[in-house]
């Protein structure tokens, strides 16, 4: 599962992109309670979506022209150079590269080779997000991609992940990853075929973040109260818990998840 005891490869932060910051902070604030807190003028308007002080994710203006509006996921490195060297060479895109955040960190961000974007954060003075696994932030995550197994071999080569398969259903089984070394206890994403989900087909390759709620059903009535948008209604997934995937006003994607040890 995610902690904030971060390791090489897991992730480390997240953040919005969005052509209206302040109707963003308005709709997450509704639903998960967060607070926007701007990391000043310097910063070019980004900053920190905050629970009781703490940070859940980051969010900055992007212009309505760009097809920008969305969640990014930055996976820890201890170089991002590094990094971006083994990005192209496992045949995906750098498409910012390694840049300084005053004495923060190091960032970039990339498309991986079947077009799914991401970043690296090597953590400076900012060792990440404060909150995880935690009721009103990040928990879990999945990639919709193509080809799983050459999804799978791509981020092993780029962050040494490990797999493991969780037996579904069916026969069918559930990919899952976890930072090199760390066991599956450590699990934080699922890799999952682009056909199995006709509506994700329909959007193509991407990260999908998962946030904690109590109760699913109630934050997928306030979603579209907000002005977002449920794309898969609530339903239970046995030992796993209640999902349901939505969308902000502006068509960022993202899911939320009241899981089983929490409704116990």
């Amino acid at each position: 599962m995610l902690t904030t005891r971060y390791l090489t490869g897991s992730p480390n932060w997240l953040d919005l992109g969005t052509p209206d910051l302040q109707g963003a902070a308005a709709f997450y604030g509704g639903l998960f309670g967060w607070a926007f807190q701007s990391a000043g003028p310097e910063a070019g308007g980004y900053g920190m979506f905050q629970l009781d002080g703490k940070t859940a994710a980051g969010g900055m203006t992007v212009p309505a022209e760009r097809s920008g509006t969305a969640w990014t996921l930055y996976f820890q490195s201890t170089s991002a150079d590094d990094t971006a060297k083994r990005v192209r060479d496992g045949g995906g895109a750098v498409e910012h590269e390694p840049s300084d955040v005053w004495d923060l960190g190091r960032m970039a961000h990339f498309t991986d080779p079947a077009g799914a974007g991401f970043a690296t954060w090597q953590p400076g003075t900012n060792k990440g997000l404060d909150l995880v696994n935690e009721t009103g932030a990040l928990c879990w995550a999945e990639l919709y991609t193509p080809e799983t197994d050459a999804a799978m071999r791509f981020y092993r080569s780029v962050f040494g992940w490990d797999e493991f398969a969780v037996p579904l259903p069916g026969g069918d089984s559930y990919t899952t990853v976890n930072p090199a070394g760390a066991g599956e206890d450590a699990m934080f994403a699922g890799l999952v075929p682009l056909e199995a989900d006709p509506a994700e087909a329909a959007e193509g390759p991407y990260w999908l973040p998962y946030f904690e709620v109590t109760d699913t059903d109630a934050v997928a009535a306030s979603a579209t109260r907000l002005g977002g948008t449920v794309r898969t209604e609530p339903i239970d997934l046995e030992d796993v818990g209640r999902i349901a995937k939505l969308a902000d006003p502006y068509g960022a994607r993202f899911a939320v998840i009241t899981s089983v040890a929490r409704e116990a």
